[in-house]
């Protein structure tokens, strides 16, 4: 049975400047677009029977510089909508809700077209991912690689590990970052987490 490989999308002007970013389509860095180049050697060795990304472009860049251009564009790999918190930095936040927490207090409700989601339903987009996901891997010995966003990846990397959404918390994941989900006596287990190559780090 193959790896679920999980990869964050390459650097973005928000990412850099932590400004959170859901639905705004912003494109990568001249800098994000090196992190995704640098994924494919770190995958190279790896047989890959199916990659989903992200229909955001930062996430399809990432896939197509990475040699993932046959990518399938999958609706539930977007990231988090923090509908009213769009654009704006946790200290930002922090200067009208001193104690908030995305993980245990969710998002300010945003437009009507991008109301903001909560751990729970973001926990649910990441499950059907999972289904689909777990299904590939037991259907041969090949990877299944997901290029997406960060929240929305340490959401699915909890419920893979049988841990409420919530439990993404636990995790960082940097930009252009790949981590690996596989399993050990039958058990849901991390096997690598946010590995990068060394000379694309800030």
């Amino acid at each position: 049975m193959g790896e679920l490989i999980l990869v964050r999308h390459g650097e973005t002007e928000w990412s850099l400047s932590g400004r959170h970013t859901s639905y705004t389509d912003l494109p990568l860095t001249a800098h994000g677009e090196e992190q995704a180049r640098a994924v494919a050697p770190l995958l190279a060795d790896r047989p890959i029977g199916l990659a989903l990304v992200s229909p955001l472009q930062r996430a399809v860049h990432t896939a197509e510089l990475a040699g993932f251009k046959n990518a399938r564009i999958t609706p539930d790999l977007h990231e988090w909508d923090y509908g009213g918190y769009e654009g704006i930095t946790t200290v930002e936040i922090h200067r009208g809700r001193p104690d908030w927490n995305l993980w245990t207090d969710g998002v300010a409700p945003g437009p009507a077209d991008h109301p903001g989601e909560s751990p729970a339903e973001v926990g649910a987009r990441a499950d059907r991912v999972l289904v689909e996901a777990e299904a590939a891997l037991r259907a041969s010995d090949e990877d299944v690689v997901l290029i997406a966003h960060s929240h929305f990846l340490r959401v699915l990397t909890a419920r893979y590990l049988g841990l409420p959404a919530s439990g993404g918390a636990l995790f960082v994941l940097d930009t252009g970052a790949v981590s690996r989900l596989g399993r050990e006596h039958d058990r849901p287990v991390i096997t690598a987490w946010n590995t990068v190559l060394q000379h694309t780090a800030n």
